[in-house]
């Protein structure tokens, strides 16, 4: 097929973002979701992948079921934020994409999942916005989404149409090239969590609004496991020693992230609290 310089002018790229640690086969079933997916015409997407030196070899098995995803390894400390980070960095550096979407290697896209986010982000009548995915388990509730600051934990549910929110989930996004211009990529100053939340409050701070998706773009089921920092069937050293981790409570963290985001007062509160909560983590369970 000859395509003409005028057709040229008119695909828009889509660099798909990814990282993943030691879960092969998760990963494999996602990447064979998103390979599914009906892809809009004059669109092509390109899938960067982060493996962070996972002791199952994901990279390579990926790289050999695969070959057209471009697999980069880390040094096995980058967790969630910061190996997105380098995904991100990579494809930015290979090409001036038109859109970055976030993927979790946990969900299981459903075939319209880019025409949906299309389709919204021309729904929104806003040039550029960001598109965040909701997500349901396999028992139809919704597992991930955006969420107001006004309604506290409360996740949105799509309703047909795109709905405003000031946050979201990190599962499933989609961010237009002009917004990664000026908002930049996720802060490395978090390892794991909390990075999605921050980009869409800095994204908003901006002056640019996020939307949840119209629909549900794929199936992820929600951690329901209590971590083990604020487990009371944990030792408290065993739970002292989580509490400090990426994956724990991340009480500086915690506190970088609401000083930022919710003012001195808050920051001061939550870290108290958390605190209090990873030592007598008893009270919370009543």
């Amino acid at each position: 097929m000859i395509v003409t310089n005028l057709e040229k002018e008119y695909i828009k790229n889509i660099a798909i973002l990814l990282t993943c640690y030691n879960r092969i086969n998760q990963t494999l079933r996602c990447l064979e979701s998103l390979l599914q997916v009906s892809v809009p015409q004059n669109h092509r997407i390109e899938v960067f992948l982060v493996d962070d030196n996972s002791p199952d070899a994901t990279g390579k098995i990926v790289k050999d079921t695969y070959p057209q995803v471009n697999v980069i390894y880390g040094d096995g400390e980058l967790y969630w934020n910061r190996g997105m980070i380098l995904a991100w960095k990579t494809a930015a550096q290979k090409l001036d994409y038109d859109f970055y979407l976030w993927l979790n290697d946990d969900v299981i896209l459903v075939k319209e999942t880019l025409n949906i986010f299309l389709d919204d982000l021309q729904k929104s009548g806003k040039e550029a916005a960001i598109i965040a995915g909701a997500c349901k388990s396999s028992t139809n509730k919704v597992s991930y989404s955006g969420y107001l600051k006004k309604n506290g934990k409360k996740k949105l549910i799509p309703t047909g149409a795109p709905q405003q929110c000031d946050y979201f989930n990190g599962n499933v996004v989609l961010i237009p090239s002009s917004i990664f211009k000026k908002v930049g990529f996720l802060d490395p100053l978090f390892h794991h969590a909390q990075g999605d939340f921050d980009y869409g409050l800095r994204a908003k701070k901006e002056g640019f609004i996020s939307y949840i998706s119209s629909k549900y773009v794929g199936i992820c089921e929600l951690n329901k496991e209590l971590p083990v920092w604020c487990n009371p069937n944990y030792s408290f050293i065993t739970r002292w020693k989580h509490f400090k981790s990426p994956l724990g409570g991340r009480p500086k963290l915690n506190f970088a992230f609401n000083k930022r985001h919710n003012g001195l007062a808050s920051a001061i509160f939550h870290y108290c609290t958390i605190h209090i909560r990873s030592i007598l983590p008893i009270l919370w369970k009543k």
